[in-house]
């Protein structure tokens, strides 16, 4: 992706999602996401002191931490996911790798979080209701071992 320069900040409803080899195919399931959320990351300092210095702590960096990602979307009947999470509930966890990648307004990619060994942790159907006139949705959970930003 090459360096851009701009006063304007991105919108965030411009993005898309990769996930790779879910499907029995090997292929990646992509788009029709409507929320991601979850990308941060973590190295907690560990709080140190000798005992032949003053009363100063130092602090050292700690383990680094990720944040389970979480994907929202309108159910579509495309069960790839389902299939997937149904694997990992009998006993089979398949990790895989992803992508989360925000878009200029004329959807150019611009900035991408690279995610790896992810696996599912949580679904979350629709919740619904014949008194409403919504979309119905599912969230699904990623617990993610790495994640990466380029630029």
């Amino acid at each position: 992706m090459p360096p851009v320069t701009r006063d304007d900040p991105y919108a965030s409803y411009n993005f898309k999602i990769f996930v790779f080899n879910v499907s029995d195919d090997g292929l990646a399931v992509s788009g029709s996401f409507t929320e991601a959320s979850g990308l941060e990351l973590e190295i907690p300092p560990i709080e140190y002191r000798n005992g032949s210095e003053d009363i100063t702590v130092r602090k050292i960096p700690g383990l680094k931490k990720f944040t389970n990602l979480t994907f929202k979307r309108g159910i579509t009947g495309h069960a790839a996911f389902w299939k997937w999470v149904a694997d990992a509930l009998n006993g089979t966890v398949k990790r895989t790798h992803g992508s989360i990648v925000l878009c200029d307004e004329n959807r150019n990619d611009v900035m991408r979080w690279n995610f790896d060994r992810g696996w599912p942790t949580k679904y979350t159907g629709p919740t619904l209701s014949a008194t409403k006139n919504e979309i119905a949705m599912e969230t699904l959970v990623l617990a993610v071992e790495k994640l990466e930003i380029e630029t």
